[in-house]
């Protein structure tokens, strides 16, 4: 058997394609889970490295070799310049050592709690690991520890997935029909890509799965579309999710099999918005704009999925900026409290899709301190990224020529009425069709996994 799963951002879900029916992966009582894993271990931190006598006996036979070498080679190297050499070495073994433990380890994978319950573990224990959203640093210029740990991040969720859709189908699942987007977040160009699924793939196998491969998410959502459609028609896909944007053009329909005829992507989504939104409406309460902090560290601590820089927010030494800010700065930085900013924005983000004003309670900063937020704030949030979604659909109409017959909507992020509102204005003769927001993509998946196998 062949499990699609949308490995996502925000949430991620998983599916077969049994009997003629798509078939979702209960994650207990619903069908998706929040991307984040929390370890109550804590994870090795290089800082712990000592060496031991039989370390120590590693590194003289480093250096004893790197001597030869040098001399064959006709070079003369100092014993120090041969000792730093070694050490690097011998501590990049040990963290990778260290790195693999957790990946076989049972006991934490067994201990590790995922989804919103990761949230409300983390803030309950206010120790261990909390990661979200590792999607969105795959593609990032990682240094190899990093991304060692990334891997072994995405390997525990996608065993996660593996495992309990085992239990639930009642067979050993060994097949995986991954979804990606067009283009991953990436600091690197087009290299992110290719680090991205050499990630994924590396943590698919780890997980168990023999079989793993790739379905760009806008061609997934195109084959949930066409099950459900009885016509041959053109349409233009559009998968808005929380890390990455992707539209596709597509033959879909009647008889014949779907036919992809070209995909598009950016790597801008609803944590755009989440984001700007964060820095707008809430860090203003931190002294956003008023005191002399520098702009960077609130950007460091509306990121909580970006875990270098949750790591710098927390160094930094608030004590001599005046209150109130000073002492909400130090709140902001107690463990947890930056994962319940990010969560009471998101709450607001999804409060003002229906409702003009929103406040949301911040008393795990301060006894009575509250955000008091408008849905054109949230307009003025999510302009940025509207931007980049509006030259992206006009890419696509000019690259096409012509109008599809319908818009097919799909992602979590397709329920905001001014992304609707976006593709609409982009292709105005066509058919708007809403698709399921939170599983049109992953239904998609276990169709072309079964076709795949």
């Amino acid at each position: 058997m062949k499990l699609g799963i949308d490995f996502g951002t925000s949430n991620s879900a998983a599916a077969a394609h049994i009997d003629g029916k798509v078939v979702p992966v209960q994650f207990g009582h619903a069908q998706q889970f929040r991307t984040t894993v929390y370890f109550p271990e804590v994870m090795r931190d290089p800082n712990d490295f000592e060496l031991t006598p039989a370390l120590e006996q590693q590194v003289e036979e480093l250096i004893e070799s790197g001597r030869r070498d040098a001399r064959a080679a006709g070079n003369t190297r100092t014993h120090d310049q041969l000792r730093r050499d070694a050490l690097r070495v011998v501590r990049r073994q040990w963290m990778e050592e260290r790195i693999r433990e957790p990946q076989s380890s049972t006991t934490l994978l067994q201990n590790a709690v995922y989804g919103d319950d990761a949230l409300e573990a983390y803030f309950e224990e206010n120790e261990g690991n909390l990661v979200q959203s590792p999607k969105s640093m795959l593609g990032y210029n990682l240094h190899p520890r990093a991304k060692q740990t990334i891997t072994g991040i995405a390997t525990h969720i996608l065993e996660h997935i593996r495992l309990t859709a085992s239990k639930q189908l009642g067979q050993n699942v060994r097949g995986a029909l991954l979804g990606r987007p067009v283009q991953f977040r990436s600091s690197i160009g087009a290299a992110g890509n290719d680090q991205a699924l050499d990630i994924l793939r590396s943590a698919a196998l780890a997980a168990g799965f023999d079989q793993v491969d790739f379905l760009e998410e806008p061609a997934a959502a195109a084959m949930h579309y066409h099950a459900v459609s009885d016509q041959r028609h053109e349409a233009v896909i559009v998968d808005v999710g929380g890390g990455t944007t992707d539209i596709a053009h597509a033959s879909v329909g009647g008889n014949e099999p779907p036919q992809i005829h070209r995909a598009w992507g950016v790597a801008r989504g609803g944590t755009d918005i989440d984001l700007a939104l964060s820095l707008a409406g809430y860090m203003p309460l931190f002294g956003r704009g008023i005191t002399r902090v520098p702009a960077h560290h609130y950007v460091e601590a509306a990121m909580v999925q970006d875990m270098p820089r949750q790591r710098d927010f927390r160094q930094h030494d608030y004590s001599a900026v005046d209150a109130p800010f000073g002492p909400r700065l130090q709140a902001l930085q107690d463990t947890g409290n930056t994962a319940r900013l990010y969560r009471a924005v998101e709450q607001c983000k999804i409060a003002l899709s229906s409702t003009q004003q929103h406040a949301s309670v911040l008393d795990f900063i301060e006894t009575g301190l509250s955000a008091e937020t408008s849905a054109l704030q949230l307009d003025n949030a999510a302009g940025g990224y509207l931007a980049e979604l509006d030259a992206l659909l006009q890419q696509v109409r000019q690259d096409i020529g012509h109008e599809p017959a319908a818009v097919f909507l799909t992602g979590g992020m397709s329920r905001a009425g001014y992304i609707q509102r976006s593709a609409a204005a982009a292709f105005p003769n066509a058919r708007l069709v809403h698709g399921d927001p939170s599983f049109g993509v992953v239904q998609g998946l276990a169709l072309a996994a079964t076709q795949d196998a």
